[in-house]
């Protein structure tokens, strides 16, 4: 028999971190972002490089989709998981843009966080 690659607490898991990373960006709500992403966590997009404190700072400082009555429409488009790390590509509409985001997770002392994000607009 074939040795499973994941557990399916796990995809249950890491889409549960994901739709933390959602209602955080809805509700530009640092605090929930925080908690989700690595201390060392990168994010890039094309040309650009931030830190994870570089982008909560912009993120607290914007206003916030919800508050402008913004739709709720993000969505993940796929996951992978093997063993203790996944890849998981989402769509973020976010003010006039439509982001695709590529999140890497990884699971470390239990927790799955988010050690990277790769994004640009359609």
């Amino acid at each position: 028999m074939t040795k499973p690659i994941f557990k399916l607490q796990d995809l249950d898991k890491v889409t549960a971190v994901i739709q933390q990373y959602f209602e955080g960006l809805h509700q530009g709500d640092i605090k929930k972002l925080d908690a989700i992403f690595h201390v060392d966590a990168v994010l890039k997009a094309p040309g650009m490089r931030r830190t994870k404190s570089q982008w909560l700072d912009l993120v607290s400082s914007r206003q916030t989709p919800e508050s402008q009555s913004a739709a709720f429409n993000y969505r993940i488009l796929s996951v992978d998981v093997v063993n203790h790390q996944a890849m998981v590509k989402l769509y973020c509409p976010l003010f006039e843009h439509h982001y695709i985001d590529f999140i890497g997770l990884l699971k470390e002392d239990g927790q799955w966080r988010i050690v990277n994000k790769m994004y640009d607009d359609l």
